[in-house]
């Protein structure tokens, strides 16, 4: 079994989804043969410094926790937590990547990604998105002292927060041209990504294929993961009383 979880933005003002976390990484999540996170993990990471944070050690500790149980962990970085870096790596022991990665999932090639490089009618959010992902950029950023990082961190914050709040729902969904291109690229028919924090499941008919794409949910108030076995793919995610259920907005 795979099991996949995005846009999760973790951080001191979310002590329950924190543990909530923690807990699907001590259970679940260990009867996984790989876990993907596919972006937006923490809701700001300022640097790898960030790992020791009290309300990210639980989290991280789970983490090398389960890779030290043998599960493959498997990290795409997302537009919050983009610093992601070698001493998160060496925290935790998981494989970080780039954009986008292909593995085999539910018996086919499938492209997973955070999902915000799909987003190419917001023009800003692109421009901005460049600038950060800069390597040049980033440098110049990790050489400026935490406390500071953690500052422009919390201002790109509010700021992220005040443009998504002005802007119109197509801007921040994924473009269907960005979508086909990306099944074209690829020669697959299977993608499944995080961001636009609009789940659910997509066919797209690109050239004549029914391609499918499977949007991973938020965890805006509760736990939310998609698993996938040998054949196929379900999400779930806890009700009102923490009972683990079928997640109904993909059914």
């Amino acid at each position: 079994m795979d099991l996949f979880v995005s846009d999760l933005h973790l951080s001191s003002a979310t002590p329950a989804l924190n543990a909530a976390f923690v807990a699907l990484l001590e259970g679940r999540a260990r009867a996984a043969r790989r876990v993907f996170l596919l972006g937006d993990l923490f809701e700001v990471w300022a640097g790898d410094e960030d790992a020791d944070l009290p309300e990210y050690r639980p989290v991280i500790a789970a983490l090398r926790a389960l890779r030290d149980a043998g599960i493959e962990l498997h990290v795409l970085p997302g537009n919050r937590d983009f610093l992601l870096g070698a001493g998160f790596v060496a925290a935790t022991g998981a494989l970080l990547h780039g954009d986008w990665l292909i593995c085999e999932i539910a018996g086919e090639p499938a492209l997973l990604m955070h999902g915000d490089t799909l987003c190419t009618d917001d023009l800003p959010y692109q421009q901005f998105r460049r600038m950060v992902r800069d390597p040049q950029w980033q440098a110049a950023l990790l050489a400026r002292p935490l406390t500071e990082r953690r500052a422009i961190g919390e201002d790109l914050r509010r700021r992220s927060q005040q443009a998504v709040a002005g802007k119109t729902g197509y801007l921040l969904d994924a473009n269907a041209e960005a979508i086909a291109a990306e099944f074209r690229q690829h020669r697959l028919e299977l993608l499944i990504h995080g961001h636009t924090h609009r789940p659910g499941r997509h066919v797209h008919a690109v050239d004549g294929l029914p391609c499918r794409r499977t949007v991973l949910a938020d965890w805006r108030d509760r736990a939310c993961w998609l698993e996938a076995d040998d054949h196929s793919l379900h999400a779930f995610t806890t009700d009102d009383h923490g009972a683990v259920v079928a997640d109904p907005r993909y059914l």
